[in-house]
């Protein structure tokens, strides 16, 4: 029998690798003459080389929403809406958990599909905390404590300042030659202050992924404001002790909107087997794969009708549900081509600011000189 091997990529944690390895598998089961072999890499790989360059390498690939832009110029993936039926596309916008969907589609083309969705959430430890909190003055006075955790790296910080941002009043990115307005972004910037400089200073070398397994391996932190949700951690045998996941605190009396990330996946143009690419790609990214195979191996599925499951949200301790509405009220980050130099150095002067090392100013005005370079400057990102 002749077989067919597909090369895939995507990123090394559970939620990211082991879903799409079950899923390999079964489809391998229904199309014998079909293998996937699935890649990881680290989050500062898929930085280090663009995904561009990668298109080359792997049929199925594991993309950021913001990357569309360079898609849709470089035509180096297929535009889905050419090649996959207008009512499979149809299903997947009508059940789009937020603007996952969507924001996969650019300049006239659907770049990929949803196949994972997520945005900062907050999250703490019930067995440690009787209640979360439900104000940002809440918030700072168990930081006071020391009980908060919250990632502080680059690429985090910068998406909680687009959130700061939203929450003082104007949307990041409505001008070409300034990130936000001066008072909001002095604002922003100082709301953040009052948080990241009462964590622990280990913050700042810690993500998502490395917050939720301090919490979960240690009682040292109760609680964390806002974080990219893993539903892994809210599951029964992944982590010793479970998370608890909840809607992001109010600030001046609204709740704060959150910065969506997630995943796509998308088909390489350069592919010697698009068919069968396409049709994987189509079938894991179903209702009836998402919200079965996918969610049950540890993926958190971009289709609403597996955040709305019964069963999923049973085996995630009320994950999707708890998240759902945040979701919903997410903010999508730019998608021109050349945002993502901009995503990738922005977030340090952010650090920078919030370590004690550079004023807000200068930070404001070097945020706003990598936001001018980025329309001449073409790069990729990580994943969030």
């Amino acid at each position: 029998m002749h077989r067919t091997v597909l090369q895939g990529i995507t990123w090394n944690h559970s939620r990211g690798i082991t879903p799409l390895l079950a899923a390999a598998q079964r489809y391998q089961e229904l199309h014998p003459e079909v293998e996937i072999q699935w890649k990881k890499r680290s989050l500062q790989e898929f930085a280090d080389m663009p995904i561009e360059a990668l298109t080359h390498h792997y049929d199925l690939l594991i993309i950021d929403h913001p990357w569309v832009g360079c898609a849709a110029a470089t035509k180096c993936v297929l535009p889905l809406n050419e090649y996959l039926p207008a009512p499979y596309l149809a299903e997947q916008a009508a059940n789009s958990t937020g603007e996952s969907h969507p924001s996969y589609m650019y300049d006239g083309g659907q770049w990929a599909l949803a196949i994972d969705a997520a945005t900062p959430a907050a999250s703490y430890r019930k067995d440690l905390l009787a209640a979360p909190p439900t104000t940002w003055e809440e918030v700072l006075a168990l930081a006071a404590k020391g009980k908060v955790a919250v990632p502080a790296i680059p690429i985090d910080l910068l998406m909680n300042f687009y959130t700061f941002c939203i929450a003082n009043g104007q949307t990041p990115f409505l001008q070409q030659d300034t990130v936000v307005g001066r008072e909001t972004g002095i604002r922003a910037l100082e709301t953040m202050k009052q948080l990241y400089s009462l964590v622990d200073k280990r913050m700042f070398t810690c993500n998502p992924i490395a917050v939720a397994e301090l919490m979960t391996r240690t009682d040292d932190y109760w609680y964390c404001p806002f974080a990219y949700g893993y539903s892994n951690y809210s599951r029964f045998g992944y982590a010793d002790h479970l998370l608890q996941y909840t809607s992001v605190v109010s600030y001046e009396g609204t709740p704060l909107r959150t910065t969506v990330g997630g995943t796509g996946l998308a088909v390489s143009a350069f592919s010697e087997h698009q068919q069968v690419a396409l049709d994987f790609a189509a079938w894991v990214v179903s209702e009836k794969i998402q919200r079965t195979l996918y969610v049950q191996n540890g993926g958190q599925p971009g289709h609403r009708a597996a955040w709305l499951d019964e069963a999923a949200n049973t085996l995630t301790n009320n994950y999707f549900k708890a998240v759902l509405p945040l979701m919903d009220n997410g903010y999508i980050r730019p998608r021109y081509n050349g945002y993502l130099h901009f995503q990738d150095h922005a977030g340090l002067p952010v650090q920078q600011c919030l370590q004690g090392t550079l004023s807000i100013l200068h930070t404001l005005e070097e945020m706003d000189r990598i936001y001018r370079a980025s329309f001449v400057t073409h790069q990729t990102t990580t994943t969030v």
